[in-house]
């Protein structure tokens, strides 16, 4: 569920530095459809590297995932649906709206795993965007330019405007969200959406954010996808007043669940 503005801002954030992977986990956060919010965990017995769980669970990014969080992407990179036709690079989506938030912040990333290690769901984004931005600029694009060069003309397929997206980080900083400095990207493979996995994704990480004093968070959504708009009322989002938002509508909360 993501949407961007195609017209990039003239604005270009200050610069700063990455952070490091967190050391592994050994415990899982169980969920079930209808879930309260209560944790419930359960300890590895294996080793510190060993996952257990029997049934979907929230739990954090780890680098194996990768391939599943460029799949999930695109394959609801369309408002919310598969856009595997829209770009001959299924990874595009990714690059731009999934990955660098890994790479970069992976403690802020989280994904719903089916029971048997697979991410079918993820959650991520960064508590301070216009640091983030600094970084996406500045250590992100380095990584992607070879395989995604700078555009010399203006765009006019979705795979150009994806890539003129790209290489402008600073659309992120928009006027009238000073006040909401953390943004996030949720998305779930069709088939695990409406059973509640949506909902403990988002807590955990609203909990997340709220743990380290960050007030509120932001997203973008296409105005058209509809389905996502509801989901997000549901939790409590609200329209922001953004200065031309093209064809996405801007939402905030405050990251404290009441």
């Amino acid at each position: 569920m993501r949407g961007l503005p195609l017209v990039p801002t003239s604005r270009r954030p200050r610069l700063s530095r990455a952070s490091a992977w967190p050391s592994p986990i050994r415990e899982v956060h169980l969920i079930t459809p209808g879930w309260s919010g209560a944790p419930l965990w359960e300890r590895s017995l294996a080793s510190d590297h060993a996952r257990v769980s029997i049934e979907p669970a929230v739990r954090r990014y780890r680098p194996d995932d990768r391939p599943a969080l460029d799949d999930i992407c695109i394959r609801t990179g369309h408002q919310g649906g598969d856009a595997r036709e829209l770009y001959t690079d299924p990874a595009l989506l990714s690059t731009i709206f999934a990955a660098p938030y890994a790479e970069m912040e992976p403690e802020l990333t989280f994904v719903l795993d089916d029971g048997t290690g697979r991410a079918v769901g993820y959650v991520l984004g960064t508590a301070d965007t216009p640091r983030f931005a600094d970084r996406f600029r500045d250590e992100w694009l380095p990584q992607v330019t070879g395989r995604y060069p700078v555009p010399t003309e203006a765009p006019t397929t979705p795979t150009e405007i994806m890539v003129m997206l790209l290489h402008h980080p600073e659309r992120m900083v928009r006027p009238g969200l000073a006040e909401y400095p953390a943004h996030l990207h949720i998305d779930l493979l069709p088939e695990w959406q409406g059973r509640g996995f949506g909902r403990a994704l988002m807590h955990r990480f609203l909990d997340e954010l709220h743990g380290r004093g960050v007030p509120a968070v932001h997203l973008s959504m296409v105005t058209a996808n509809v389905k996502a708009r509801a989901f997000y009322d549901r939790l409590g989002f609200r329209e922001l007043d953004v200065p031309d938002p093209a064809t996405v509508t801007y939402l905030g909360r405050s990251t404290a669940r009441d």
